[in-house]
């Protein structure tokens, strides 16, 4: 069934059950004088309510830009709303936000969950619809996480939440004695939400100065059923060990690749990997491993498509002192075949270090009952010399109302590298929210 079919569906399910749910409600009671009395103020009686928040994000860039000329990163005045909702034999999750954008001025909305959830069998799960996924151990490092991340969210402020976007997908979920399984299937391919000049600008090796590119998608596969994708977990917790064993078949989540006619393009990719997390002394350690297959160049001579890689993750967490926490990532990209794309590279100096590394640290400190947290998150990579830092801070000033504040800073020595091509768009935000 295409995705567009199955959201359709999912959509007019939403409407009629919105619509008969209090009626199928009020033919369940038994409506005599008798029972108008304290069971009208019981909330086990009502339907599920509906909850969500109201909020204001604004973000503007520290220096001026060279491409763009708006320095606002983030205007939005955003409104959710969510619900669960027991149909007897299944569930339905419902969570939606509309918002004014003022960068784009324009009114947007999202549909981040629309979700039919029910058990087949006693021993799996089934979960159908619009949805977020996620797993792996990495914190902000995604290794066999192949799932759609919007990074026009992340690098412009708005909450952590926005960085794993929702895709159409049917979920199914086996759970064994010694194993269990997970299986997502997107009919329909759904690429990272990746940056474009409708906010930031950054600098292109191909043409060699900083753009600002149209906001316009590339093409993404989308023939019906060969271009969806399929994800697979084995997963297990043994002796207080959580082990996984991964497998992916789709394509590259951004435009990688690079025709000979100078069209962008989303390579095929197949990837296989493995984790593992554990507690080590006083805190917990974690491993991920995952091996990309990039089927569109398995020789590694075409430098218009990435190269095969391996890719390594190794993580530790632990208190420091009490409210102060500290977690470590190293991380590793390996490119395959290094030497024969530095051979048909027409510019190997801006081609990808045979070895590439990321370290990342995480420092987390929270006060006054946890009513506010300090934070600061770093990528450093000794190999590409540049880095992101993301200080915030968070202030819970009462079970409704949060406020936040942040920044996103760049910086590096070559022009053309992962976290320094961003330089530039060095952003601070503030977030006021309202919870009901």
């Amino acid at each position: 069934m295409p995705s567009a079919v199955l959201h359709g569906l999912l959509s007019l399910a939403t409407v009629v059950f919105l619509i008969a749910g209090p009626v199928a409600f009020a033919q369940e009671g038994d409506w005599d004088d008798d029972d108008w009395g304290d069971d009208w103020g019981d909330e086990s009686l009502s339907p599920s309510p509906w909850t969500g928040f109201l909020e204001l994000g604004l973000g503007a860039r520290t220096g001026s830009d060279p491409v763009i000329d708006d320095d606002l990163t983030l205007g939005e005045l955003r409104l959710r709303l969510e619900t669960d909702r027991d149909l007897g034999a299944a569930r339905l999750g419902f969570k939606g936000d509309v918002y004014y954008d003022a960068v784009t001025d324009q009114f947007e909305g999202e549909l981040r969950e629309m979700a039919l959830s029910f058990s087949p069998v006693s021993s799996a799960d089934l979960k159908i619809g619009r949805q977020v996924l996620t797993w792996g151990t990495g914190d902000f490092v995604f290794l066999n996480d192949l799932f759609p991340k919007d990074f026009q969210s992340f690098f412009s402020g708005r909450d952590d939440e926005y960085l794993k976007a929702p895709s159409d997908t049917i979920r199914a979920s086996w759970f064994g004695d010694a194993f269990n399984v997970d299986v997502a299937w997107s009919p329909e391919f759904e690429p990272d939400r990746y940056l474009t000049g409708e906010r930031f600008s950054f600098f292109s090796p191909p043409a060699g100065t900083i753009v600002a590119p149209d906001s316009g998608r590339v093409g993404a596969p989308d023939e019906f059923p060969e271009d969806g994708e399929i994800a697979v977990r084995i997963f297990a917790n043994a002796s207080g060990a959580e082990w996984a064993l991964y497998g992916y078949r789709g394509f590259f989540k951004g435009p990688e690749g690079l025709a000979m006619n100078g069209q962008l393009f989303f390579p095929r990719l197949n990837v296989w990997g493995a984790s593992l997390r554990r507690p080590l002394g006083p805190g917990l350690i974690n491993a991920e491993v995952a091996c990309y297959d990039s089927r569109d160049d398995s020789d590694g001579t075409n430098p218009g498509v990435p190269n095969d890689q391996l890719r390594f993750l190794l993580g530790y967490e632990q208190e420091l002192i009490t409210n102060l926490t500290l977690g470590l990532q190293g991380y590793l990209e390996r490119t395959l075949d290094h030497s024969a794309l530095l051979a048909a590279s027409p510019a190997p100096s801006l081609e990808p270090e045979h070895n590439r590394a990321v370290l990342t640290a995480r420092l987390t400190y929270r006060a006054f009952r946890d009513r506010l947290t300090a934070g600061l998150f770093t990528f450093a990579s000794p190999t590409d010399g540049d880095y992101h830092l993301r200080p915030s801070i968070t202030y819970r000033w009462s079970d409704e109302w949060t406020f936040t504040a942040g920044a996103n800073l760049f910086g590096g020595d070559d022009r053309h590298t992962f976290f320094n091509h961003l330089s530039g768009n060095e952003n601070v935000f503030v977030r006021a929210r309202y919870n009901f």
